[in-house]
């Protein structure tokens, strides 16, 4: 089994956030493949149990590269469903669009016919893992707690 996480970084804040939650997913013994926007192929979509996707913020919603993904791979919508799906994001403000960019992935994998995960409770409990610029320790420890939940649904799914 497993697990893709895949960003879009342009400075390096999206990625060392990825970077976090693979170790999570390493933790529970299952393979992570990180890629890129620009190092992605459809075997990586398809191959893995579940897509955690990360972008900065661009205008309140995901990075083009990112969106172009999803727009792009659109004829795996039928391949994908039921696999679990779960976002993360960085921005440059408190206040700048992080949700809403979480919200913008999200709508992709639902489309996608994917099932949905948030961070877990002892992260923050909300959408998916946002950091403002890069991750500091406690962004850092709620994408490894992602990283985990993602997998953990997995095992329990028997991907």
């Amino acid at each position: 089994m497993q697990i893709l996480v895949l960003y879009y970084s342009r400075g390096g804040n999206t990625r060392k956030l990825a970077e976090e939650i693979v170790k999570g997913i390493d933790s529970k013994g299952i393979e992570a493949v990180l890629r890129s926007t620009k190092d992605i192929t459809k075997d990586d979509f398809l191959n893995s149990a579940a897509v955690i996707a990360g972008s900065p913020v661009y205008f309140g919603v995901m990075a083009a590269e990112l969106k172009k993904v999803f727009d792009d791979f659109v004829g795996l919508r039928k391949k994908m469903e039921n696999k679990v799906g779960a976002a993360f994001t960085t921005g440059g403000h408190h206040t700048g669009g992080k949700e809403t960019t979480i919200f913008s992935i999200l709508q992709c994998m639902l489309i996608y016919g994917m099932i949905i995960v948030g961070d877990p409770m002892s992260a923050s409990g909300h959408y998916g893992v946002a950091s403002i610029g890069a991750p500091d320790i406690t962004t850092s420890g709620d994408a490894f707690k992602l990283g985990e939940r993602v997998a953990d649904l997995c095992k329990r799914l028997d991907y």
